[in-house]
């Protein structure tokens, strides 16, 4: 195969993804693309080896999209992944690729989730179907997921699926799916029962095989943020009023936030222009030449619109939507750092996209540091200096004889306060908005294992603070298997988990009766609550109800999102277990601060609307 990459187009997809790519600022397949999309294409079975982050979701994403028959409303594509934050992640690549084919239709399904909406959807009918294991052996068991009419089979991470414990699962759903179908393949590595799934299932299928090395400059600085309650605009204006730049480039992923965010910047007093790529060359060179003399000092680009920039003003580049794969990140911020010069480069990342975040540490070789949103008082501080800044230069400036005799006259005749005056002129030129923020609710301290407000739990801390990270996240909605009546193992958790975490036992409303396993309940926990399931401690189930062990100190707000999660059809309504008692006669403490209620009538099933009571 030739070492020069092949376009997109001469890859052979349709034109609607080819437009597709260019919206989401993609140039040039990476090489598991350009290398996966042919035999894809052909409708050869593949065998994809590369890591995380490579671009392999747009590896099968695209020539699946090219061959797909719109007009089947029942499933044609399955793509199994390991963790549901994966599942959303590669839900809304496809969903991308598809903009602008009419008609298309995609579900994610995973563990934790409610049933009535995905029932729904799969009631009006889809074309691509990604999920976790458990929740798909779920619908599959159920009648609900029909898979005759599949033509595509996707395994993505099968090593991580591997490594979680869902092997058995991934073959059972193999075992269900017509015999001629087309299957990929991707793992980062290929452990001895990988080879064996593909072997057995596989037929003739190409190898590729793609070994990446990236790394960023040692001269940029960088940070993410973990996009929380504050909106992202208001972020990237705390952001820019308190950090000290020359200049700057935001990055996105659209032509249309390009513009959008580029307008709102320059309403909230910030020199900022847009570029992307239905620009004019023409218009890009003014910009650029803007940018380079110091009368704007923001860009908001794309990745494709920006590439080959090399401009000696720009300080920092922020990444105000995370890109969809490494390279893209290492691209993005080698607009600073060059030549030797330091740089500062920040992310934004939301809960889903966290794994994303570490992928890209993992791929680069650089921890990324958790930054802390700049508080309204430090905000307040800046506005202040830079007032009183702007004033004195004012005044140095000179040209004022005309303004100090009017004001001059206006003092003497009305025989007011010179200070009041000058107040009057200040409120006069700030307008309707206000000059300093209010002390509202601050963003809250977040970790790898925090994000957006969802009550994520931190699991070295009670208080919230960032610690030395753990193993990876394992946060699927399947977990280690027990047998009925029997304790799950826990001891390969236990053993991982460290030695001083204090564990605390919970009591949950389901068990034997309700049909649940203890991957059910380690599936829910660890999606729900962010807690990984090394931090999952003995499980034991009972006929109406389970009892678990969780570290202590989990906060409020988490214990209360786990109430109301749905596990087999009812809720958890988990609650501590008083003096860490276990068995049917086990006490359970109310949480802390809990007022007496009284008692509610049981929620109905999901799926199932509350019956109306007949008059007699």
């Amino acid at each position: 195969m030739s070492n020069e990459s092949p376009s997109f187009e001469e890859l052979g997809l349709n034109s609607k993804l080819l437009k597709a790519l260019k919206d989401v600022g993609y140039e040039t397949p990476s090489p598991i693309q350009s290398q996966s999309i042919p035999p894809l294409l052909e409708g050869r079975d593949i065998i994809g080896q590369a890591q995380t982050g490579t671009g392999k979701t747009a590896a099968f994403a695209l020539p699946i999209l090219s061959n797909l028959n719109l007009t089947q409303k029942t499933p044609q594509v399955l793509v199994l992944a390991p963790t549901r934050e994966l599942a959303i992640q590669v839900a809304e690549a496809f969903q991308a690729y598809a903009h602008h084919m009419k008609g298309f239709h995609i579900l994610p399904i995973y563990g934790g989730q409610g049933y009535e909406g995905q029932l729904r959807a799969l009631r009006r009918g889809v074309h691509v179907v990604v999920g976790t294991p458990g929740r798909v052996m779920d619908h599959i068991r159920k009648g609900t997921l029909v898979l005759d009419g599949l033509s595509h089979l996707v395994l993505d991470e099968a090593d991580e699926m591997l490594r979680m414990g869902f092997i058995d699962d991934v073959e059972w759903i193999m075992e269900r799916t017509p015999k001629e179908r087309q299957i990929a393949l991707f793992s980062a590595t290929m452990p001895p029962e990988i080879a064996k799934v593909a072997k057995a299932y596989l037929t003739d299928p190409v190898l590729v095989k793609i070994e990446t090395k990236t790394r960023t400059a040692e001269t940029i600085n960088q940070r993410y943020w973990p996009v929380s309650r504050v909106n992202k605009l208001d972020a990237v204006t705390r952001i820019l009023e308190a950090e000290t730049f020359d200049a700057m480039i935001i990055f996105v992923r659209t032509k249309t936030t390009t513009v959008e965010l580029a307008e709102r910047l320059e309403a909230r007093g910030f020199r900022a222009s847009a570029l992307n790529g239905d620009i004019t060359q023409k218009l890009r060179e003014r910009t650029v030449d803007q940018l380079k003399k110091g009368q704007i000092d923001i860009l908001v680009a794309t990745d494709v619109a920006a590439r080959g920039l090399d401009v000696d003003r720009i300080s920092h580049v922020l990444n105000y939507d995370i890109p969809y794969d490494t390279e893209s990140y290492v691209h993005r911020i080698g607009r600073t750092g060059r030549a030797g010069r330091t740089g500062e480069a920040i992310l934004f990342v939301a809960r889903r996209e966290m794994r994303m975040l570490r992928t890209i540490e993992k791929s680069t070789g650089k921890d990324i540091e958790q930054m802390l949103l700049p508080s309204a008082a430090d905000i307040n501080e800046q506005r202040l200096l830079k007032f009183k800044q702007r004033l004195s230069e004012t005044i140095e400036s000179g040209g004022l004889d005309f303004f100090e005799t009017m004001i001059s006259e206006h003092i003497a005749k009305n025989d007011e306060d010179p200070v009041k005056v000058a107040a009057a002129l200040a409120k006069l030129l700030q307008g309707d908005s206000p000059f300093l923020l209010t002390e509202q609710r601050e963003p809250e301290r977040f970790n790898r294992d925090t994000s957006d407000g969802g009550g994520k739990f931190d699991r070295n801390s009670k208080n919230g603070s960032r610690k030395e990270r753990g193993p990876r996240g394992e946060r699927g909605d399947r977990g280690d298997r027990g047998d009925r009546g029997e304790r799950a193992d826990r001891s390969d958790r236990s053993a991982k988990r460290d030695k001083d975490v204090d564990m605390e036992t919970f009591r949950v409303e389901v068990g034997h009766n309700d049909e649940v396993r203890p991957g059910d309940l380690v599936g829910a926990i660890a999606n729900e609550a962010g807690i990984e399931s090394q931090y999952i401690g003995h499980i034991k189930i009972y006929d109406e109800y389970s009892t678990v062990d969780l570290p202590s100190g989990m906060p409020r707000e988490v214990q209360k999102h786990l109430q109301k999660v749905w596990v087999r059809q009812k809720q958890l309504k988990l609650a501590a277990v008083k003096d860490g008692a276990r068995g049917p006669k086990a006490r359970v403490k109310p949480m802390e601060d809990r007022k007496p209620k009284k008692k509610k009538p049981e929620e109905p099933k999901i799926g199932r609307k509350p019956r109306k009571r007949e008059a007699n």
